[in-house]
């Protein structure tokens, strides 16, 4: 059974660019990346914990609309 490990940034980014997400767009103090309106504030950790991760993902999940498994995080 697969659990969920902690992420690299880089790999989260390229990520979310195959679930449509574009850019990574400079802020004031944060980059982010943008989903039709929606806009995903995106830490500067160089690795994402496991808790951190879980948390992006669910507000990913809301701007979707749908629900994200870990077979298909580890796919991407």
């Amino acid at each position: 059974m697969s659990r969920w490990i902690p992420c690299k940034r880089r790999d989260f980014v390229k990520k979310l660019r195959w679930l449509g997400f574009e850019g990574l767009f400079s802020g004031t103090r944060h980059q982010f990346m943008v989903y039709g309106e929606y806009r995903l504030t995106i830490p500067s950790n160089n690795e994402y914990s496991v808790p951190q991760l879980r948390m992006m993902i669910r507000e990913v999940e809301v701007i979707l609309e749908r629900e994200i498994t870990l077979e298909e995080w580890n796919s991407l």
